[in-house]
């Protein structure tokens, strides 16, 4: 019965996901997370910033990137630099409708890119204003909107949605004591369970004519 119990708190719980916009730095010509947030991160001269609507599980490890180049020369390029300004590129990603909330649909156009000038200690939150304006923040400063997308929401967990069989396990399916994706099935259970009860009551008969 121990046993069992093990298998049981070992089977994997659903993992939960959030949809929310990630924020990036291109420095280098690579995309790396931000380790600052828009409001308070201030990027220098030359910079390039990157926003990507998604949903992902992990704010570092899996978030999904902006799916056009960390190319300063590529966005600010065609813009004369101004006296008393920075230039700032920025990358925005809406995403792709898989990811999109219930009712909207990422805007045409996607990834955009635009070049921002703005004052030497401008924030990246006022070059995404500069250039990608409704903003929409939430009560703790978390960046919920950009451009008016999406609508409404603003971090929320996403609950994992059951995977597909795959082809190879749609015969495995039909035998009650083959195993899934989700962890040990119940057939599996039942058969550790009846080995559990064969065995203890052949050594209780074996107790028994010892007497």
């Amino acid at each position: 019965m121990g046993l069992l119990l093990t298998l049981f708190a070992a089977s994997p719980a659903l993992a939960a996901g959030y949809r929310y916009w990630s924020f990036w730095d291109g420095a280098g010509g690579r995309w790396a997370y931000a380790t600052q947030g828009p409001s308070t991160a201030r990027p220098a001269d030359g910079a390039t910033l990157g926003f990507r609507f998604s949903v992902s599980k992990d704010a570092a490890a899996e978030a999904a990137q902006p799916r056009a180049a960390a190319d300063f020369e590529a966005v600010c390029g065609g813009t004369a630099p101004a006296e008393g300004k920075k230039r700032v590129a920025l990358v925005i990603d809406f995403g792709v409708p898989e990811d999109a909330p219930a009712g909207e649909t990422p805007p045409q156009g996607t990834p955009r890119t635009a070049c921002a000038q703005l004052a030497p200690a401008a924030t990246a939150a006022e070059a995404l204003a500069e250039v990608a304006k409704p903003l929409r923040y939430n009560g703790a400063a978390l960046l919920c909107g950009i451009s008016g997308y999406p609508k409404t929401g603003c971090g929320e967990p996403i609950e994992d949605a059951p995977k597909p069989p795959s082809p190879a396990s749609a015969s495995a399916d039909a035998d009650p004591e083959s195993g899934s994706d989700s962890g040990p099935s119940a057939g599996l259970f039942l058969g550790i369970a009846a080995v559990l009860a064969l065995g203890s009551a052949a050594v209780w008969q074996s107790r028994r004519r010892r007497r």
